[in-house]
């Protein structure tokens, strides 16, 4: 995590921050590697992870990235509606895990909010979550072809990736996850998985970290196009194992390297 300002000898973080939900407050928790992580990193955090996915073709103008609250667990911050790109501090919000905002606010949630709500009920392991509708990864939602782990960066696809049919949930849908049901539903195929596919739609990721989940949602779309591009070459394809995979596995700093990069790209 980074600070976005001078630290007096307390700890505590000096200096300008929008976001309308930390100006009065200071929570901290400690963090996977014991230090202390406050509501103002968590959100700078999130700002950054909207704008490097954004930058890497994860996200477009739709899709959306999440954090579980670093000491209420049954709360986690998500941007307003609007286009990755473009979130500010400002524009993050206090959700609980029905997917109510904490605080009353006239701005708009994204409606398929209760993905991440839901996922965080069913997942206490998850830190992170995010929904997308990356390019290379909708052939493998609405096709037979099965998404593989085709090198170590990622090495968790070998644990397997179902496909979920909001069909099979909801009957005949506009294929949006409008509601706590189908977001249940949903979280439910993805079990303990780090990612599902959604038939016609995309794809949800998760992580115990936004730096991992953001690296996992990369790799995947870097995943799917290795993949095409070996199935249009015809012959064997030869994937990484579970075996393999699971010495892969269990790094908690695992994409440290490439977030301390991809946020220097986006300026954060």
């Amino acid at each position: 995590m980074r600070h976005t300002g001078p630290v007096n000898r307390r700890g505590f973080i000096v200096g300008a921050f929008g976001v309308s939900l930390a100006t009065a407050r200071f929570v901290f928790a400690q963090g996977a590697a014991g230090a202390l992580v406050s509501e103002r990193q968590i959100v700078d955090d999130l700002v950054a992870a909207n704008l490097i996915l954004a930058a890497e073709g994860v996200l477009d103008a739709m899709g959306h990235v999440s954090v579980r609250h670093p000491t209420r667990p049954d709360r986690y911050f998500l941007a307003r509606s609007m286009a990755p790109a473009l979130v500010t501090a400002d524009d993050i919000i206090e959700y609980d895990l029905d997917s109510m905002a904490v605080t009353a606010s006239a701005r708009n949630g994204y409606l398929e909010r209760f993905i991440h709500g839901e996922t965080y009920r069913a997942r206490p392991d998850v830190r992170a979550v995010v929904h997308c509708h990356t390019p290379s990864l909708i052939p493998f939602a609405s096709s037979t072809v099965p998404l593989r782990a085709m090198y170590h960066m990622a090495a968790f696809v070998a644990a397997g990736v179902p496909v979920w049919d909001i069909a099979a949930a909801g009957g005949v849908t506009d294929l949006l996850v409008r509601d706590g049901k189908l977001a249940r539903s949903l979280a439910g195929s993805l079990g303990d998985r780090a990612t599902v596919l959604m038939r016609g739609h995309g794809a949800v990721v998760v992580a115990d970290s936004l730096p991992n989940v953001v690296g996992r949602s990369v790799y995947l779309d870097v995943n799917a196009k290795a993949q095409t591009q070996a199935m249009a070459l015809g012959g064997v394809i030869r994937g990484v194992t579970p075996e393999e995979a699971k010495m892969r596995m269990g790094d908690p700093n695992e994409y440290a390297r490439a977030w301390e990069l991809w946020r220097r790209k986006v300026g954060k």
